[in-house]
């Protein structure tokens, strides 16, 4: 069997973990990954069958029952995650109650999976309903982002059509839009809820004052997501107080969307 820590997988986590602690997204243990994973690439590095501990999920996730998941883990630093993967990340597998994970892997000082576990299965879920290739939800808190919410209107469409008025490549990139929550209790049950009913419709979702989740079909795509989102909002937070002379107009980004074939949301433009 091959060694654990040479697996793709995790050689992946470390390397995202590390790129999204060196942006300042996800300062001390600010921010989690989940990626779903295929049991026949873990069977390489893994005997599937043996099960280290199991841990409470404190939901239903019976959609689930048998998916295996590599997930950052609670209390953990994403600095630390290149240097000891072992014991800031796991690699877990939901159970046949559908309430349960089994620890295949990791978390080796007897800690577990991230808070948000509930809110990264409850996307996995909706995003699986919707695209049957998703594989991968991502939360981190960047900070021109963040810095946004304070000073632009948390509404779905006006902050989507502002992000992408801020690249020509936006509404390419993130066509769907972004979809937005008012600030509410992180690590519960009633925001992963929420996030998930809007994940059915957006990849992107921003928690209003805490950060944003992303999802998509690997870690590279959602990365580059959440990495446009603050690359747009980055432009805004500069330009903000200054007098708008030029501007991306809508007919203009309709004309990049149906150039590039995208399906984007119609009703986000103002035509």
């Amino acid at each position: 069997m091959k060694d654990i820590l040479t697996a793709p997988f995790i050689e992946e986590m470390k390397q995202t973990t590390a790129n999204m602690y060196r942006l300042g997204w996800d300062e001390r243990n600010g921010g989690n990954i989940s990626c779903m994973l295929d049991e026949e690439d873990v069977s390489e590095y893994l005997d599937v069958n043996r099960v280290i501990r199991t841990i409470p999920t404190g939901f239903d996730a019976r959609k689930l029952i048998g998916k295996i998941f590599v997930v950052t883990g609670t209390g953990k630093y994403f600095k630390n995650v290149e240097r000891d993967p072992e014991t800031n990340l796991g690699i877990v597998r939901i159970a046949a109650d559908g309430t349960t994970a089994e620890l295949l892997w990791g978390y080796k000082d007897g800690g577990k999976f991230t808070s948000e576990f509930p809110a990264h299965m409850m996307s996995h879920m909706a995003r699986l309903s919707v695209d049957s290739e998703n594989r991968v939800v991502m939360h981190c808190h960047p900070t021109y982002t963040l810095a946004m919410n304070y000073v632009h209107e948390l509404d779905e469409k006006k902050l989507t059509h502002t992000l992408w008025e801020m690249c020509t490549e936006c509404i390419v990139v993130f066509p769907d839009g972004v979809g937005v929550l008012p600030w509410m209790l992180c690590g519960t049950n009633s925001i992963g809820e929420a996030t998930a009913e809007k994940m059915k419709e957006f990849r992107l979702v921003v928690w209003g004052m805490h950060g944003i989740y992303g999802a998509g079909k690997s870690l590279d795509e959602t990365f580059g997501l959440i990495e446009t989102v603050e690359k747009a909002a980055q432009i805004y937070m500069l330009t903000a107080h200054l007098p708008r002379i030029n501007t991306i107009k809508d007919s203009e980004m309709k004309e990049l969307a149906d150039f590039f074939k995208v399906d984007y949301r119609k009703d986000f433009l103002n035509l």
